[in-house]
Order: structure tokens, then sequence, then C-alpha cells
């Protein structure tokens, strides 16, 4: 009776052994089909963590983060301000001012807000030139009021002024504004950007594309970073910031915890540039830039770069 049973049990293993061979491959494809399919929807999903994480938690957080950095602001601009008001008579210590404030807020702010940070390329940060900036996020702007040199003057469109507390100590450190509305008034203050850079030394900074990418794409380049090389001689050093556009997005209140990085690209020199190819010299460095960001950053279309001589 027991030699039955072990032998009933034995068969019985053997023929479940038997089916589980014949069908094991296809239990296995079975299996490693939603396996994929979930690995492929992760992917997405970790990215989509910084984009859309909108519970009440993290939005808290944000809103915190955000006053502290306003309160932090207020606190740095207005010790710097009164800094200012000592040295109106004398303009280039106010834009070297206006760097230092930049350096002490623009990193106090970046840390408040807590974004993992890595930093590139340093050795050509120090570089007396016209540095140059992709732009798709608020935080762009306090990585660039950390990172750029002393010594560095900005031009940004006129309207900064209406910015609260950082536009009105922007006028105060003597930088410079543009109407990019009226093309005279912007040829002039380009004109005076070169001889405030050649008569005290200065480098640049300004954003090659003129506004904020919505999307974190790059846009189209203006001409006005390279009017400022043909004039100044300076070199170009290219900084490219990624991941900015998914820790604050542009109309948003809402800071999330996405890395971001920041790399100086080695200087591009222009002292043999001329005006009859400004359009060749904007298509250049566009492309440098397209070659550096992440398939995410890039332009969607490549005539996006032919628009750019438009501009």
């Amino acid at each position: 009776m027991e030699n039955s049973a072990s032998g009933s049990f034995l068969r019985n293993r053997r023929l479940e052994s038997f089916l589980e061979t014949k069908s094991g491959p296809n239990v296995r494809e079975t299996q490693k089909i939603p396996s994929k399919q979930v690995i492929t929807r992760q992917r997405p999903n970790k990215t989509d963590a910084f984009v859309d994480d909108d519970g009440w938690i993290p939005t808290l957080i944000s809103c915190v983060r955000i006053v502290t950095c306003f309160l932090a602001m207020m606190v740095t601009t207005f010790i710097w301000a009164i800094v200012m008001l000592m040295l109106l008579p004398w303009p280039s210590q106010r834009i070297r001012q206006g760097n230092i404030y930049g350096h002490v807020t623009g990193r106090l702010l970046m840390w408040i807000l807590g974004n993992p940070l890595k930093i590139e390329g340093t050795e050509f940060s120090n570089e007396r030139a016209i540095y140059i900036c992709n732009h798709a996020s608020p935080i762009d702007i306090f990585l660039i009021m950390w990172l750029t040199p002393t010594g560095t003057v900005g031009i940004a469109k006129k309207e900064i002024i209406w910015y609260p507390l950082f536009g009105q100590l922007y006028v105060l450190a003597n930088h410079l504004r543009i109407d990019r509305s009226d093309p005279r008034a912007a040829i002039k203050s380009m004109k005076q950007a070169v001889q405030a850079v050649k008569k005290h030394g200065l480098s640049l900074i300004i954003f090659p594309e003129g506004t904020r990418s919505k999307n974190g794409r790059l846009l189209p380049f203006k001409k006005g970073f390279v009017h400022l090389a043909i004039e100044s001689g300076l070199p170009i050093v290219p900084i490219i910031l990624t991941g900015t556009h998914l820790a604050w997005r542009k109309g948003s209140l809402h800071v999330r915890p996405a890395p971001i990085s920041v790399k100086y690209l080695p200087p591009i020199k222009t002292d043999s540039w001329t005006a009859d190819n400004i359009n060749d010299y904007i298509k250049m460095v566009h492309d440098i830039y397209v070659e550096n960001l992440p398939e995410a950053q890039k332009p969607i279309s490549t005539d996006d770069t032919k628009n750019s001589s438009r501009s």
C-alpha cells in the first residue's frame, strides 16, 4: 500500500515536471512581458515625480521653501541696498558689490530649495568673457547670481525692474537693461555695455534665447550676444543648465526636488569674428547647446536653429 502510494506520488511528480518543462518557455515568456511593461511605465513616472507630484505635503513643503527664499532675499537685499546707495558715485564698485550680493544670495536660495546640484567645468568659470546660458526656470537666475564671477555685468529686458526686490537691486547694481520693443534703444544699450566692459574690465552675462522656455526645450538664439562678442572681442563661455525646468517650471509656484546640473564649456574665441557671418556664429553656438543638452531639452525641430537667424 505504502509502495503503491509512493509510486503514484512519483508518477505525479514526473508528470508535473514534464508539464512544467513543456510549458516552461511559455511561462517565462509570459512573465517577462509584464515585467518589461512595468519597467517601461516606471521610467516616465520617475521623471513625472518631479513634474506632477502635486500632493498636499510636497506642495506645503514647496510653499515653505519659497516663502523662506523670499524672506532670505528680503534680508540680503536690504543689506546690499544700503551698500549700493553708499556707492552711488562709483558705478563699477556697485557692479562688483552686485556680484557679491548674487554670490551670497544665490547660494543661500539654492541651499534653501535643496535640489541636488552638480557643477562641472569650473576651471572655465573665472574667465573674463561673455557668459551665455539657456533659460527655462526662475532657478536659472539664482544659479547665475551665484556662479558668475565678480566683475560681471548683466544684460536683461527692461521689465526686470518690476521683479520684487531683485529688479530694484539689479538697477542699483548698475546692470544694464534693454528695451526689446525698440531696436534703436536696444542697440544703444548694447554699445553702453561694450563701453562699460572695456572701461572697467568687466565680463558679461546674457540669456541668448531672450526669454524663458516654457517646457525646458532650447529656443532660437537672438543676435545680441554675437554683436557683443564682435564689439568687445571677448570669448564666449557657454553655461549649460539641465533639470531646472523640472525643479521649478515657468508660471508655477511648486518647487520639486529634481536634480540640477551646471556645466561650463571651454571658451569660444571671437576675436576673428566679423559682422558678415553673424548667422553662422549663432548656429554654431546653438548647435553646441543642442549637442550638450539632454534629449528632453533639445529643440523639437531642427528648424528652430534656422529660425534663430531671423530673430
